[in-house]
């Protein structure tokens, strides 16, 4: 069950749900995704609170236009089963599961949430951020064909950790080109883990432009002072936005009728290029409608 919309995933916020100040924010800022984190943001001793004030929140309908997702517990802690009930039951777009290792883990999550969310319309997303989830992945990304997958998150932080390893981006890049592949394989959406320094919008910055090279869709953050940048640099801008309109154009014209490639502009220009066209457009006027 993977998801061709085009709902733009520019910027994914992470908000500690315990924090009720930080919901509150939320709902004033531009971030595409909102992420209610029950996680690592949350100390232990409050996790039924945050839960509480995550379900409350994306039941509120205080966050228009903006895609709500809520991080719970991993399996094996002792709030998984309460997060998942709730969750289920709850109006979020998703539910972003840490700690993936197999596809075993997306069917059975998958089967859970059917339970709790009959004829629902529950995404299920998953955190690729461990050793076996990297060597496993095709066969994660193939479940998104008969599950509620749509959705990766790469966290390299907890890659890191079980790696025993710096947090040297370098060393995920064969992680990223396999995780990417696998992905786009089965139809998925992609996002790239977090910039941990929220004071360095400059490396911050550079690092949005390589995700968006290497293919991701967006990324998540740490911190609204964020938001801005990345929603510039994964959008198209001005100049790729008019040489699709014009590739849409030339393909148009009844002299171009049933070819598979034109020359639009001085350059050759295939079949495969109309569709990439395309998808900026709508993923262009994606954007305008959320932001409108």
């Amino acid at each position: 069950m993977t998801n061709s919309s085009f709902r733009p995933r520019r910027s994914c916020l992470y908000m500690p749900a315990s924090n009720t100040r930080a919901l509150e924010k939320a709902k004033t800022l531009p971030a595409d995704t909102i992420l209610f984190d029950l996680e690592d943001a949350v100390a232990p001793d409050v996790k039924d609170k945050a839960r509480d004030q995550a379900v409350e929140a994306v039941n509120s309908g205080g966050y228009p236009k903006r895609e709500l997702v809520v991080r719970v517990n991993a399996t094996d802690t002792p709030w998984f089963t309460r997060d998942m009930e709730s969750i289920c039951a709850s109006k979020a777009d998703a539910v972003l599961v840490p700690k993936i290792r197999s596809a075993a883990d997306i069917t059975e999550i998958s089967t859970i949430i059917d339970r709790g969310n009959n004829g629902g319309h529950i995404q299920l997303w998953a955190m690729i951020e461990m050793p076996l989830a990297i060597l496993n992945i095709a066969e994660i990304a193939k479940a998104a064909t008969s599950t509620r997958l749509t959705t990766f998150i790469m966290g390299f932080n907890d890659l890191a950790k079980e790696m025993h390893a710096e947090q040297d981006r370098a060393l995920f890049i064969p992680a990223i080109a396999q995780t990417i592949m696998a992905g786009r394989a089965y139809g998925l959406n992609i996002l790239d883990s977090v910039y941990n320094d929220f004071n360095d919008p400059v490396g911050f910055e550079q690092e949005c432009r390589q995700a968006k090279a290497f293919g991701f869709d967006g990324k998540t953050l740490i911190h609204p002072a964020q938001i801005d940048i990345a929603n510039r640099e994964f959008a198209p801008d001005e100049d790729k936005i008019a040489e699709a309109e014009a590739i849409i154009a030339a393909f148009k014209e009844p002299e171009n009728a049933g070819k598979g490639a034109i020359t639009v502009n001085g350059k050759m220009t295939e079949l495969l290029h109309l569709h990439q066209a395309e998808q900026t457009i709508a993923m262009a006027q994606a954007i305008k409608s959320a932001s409108g």
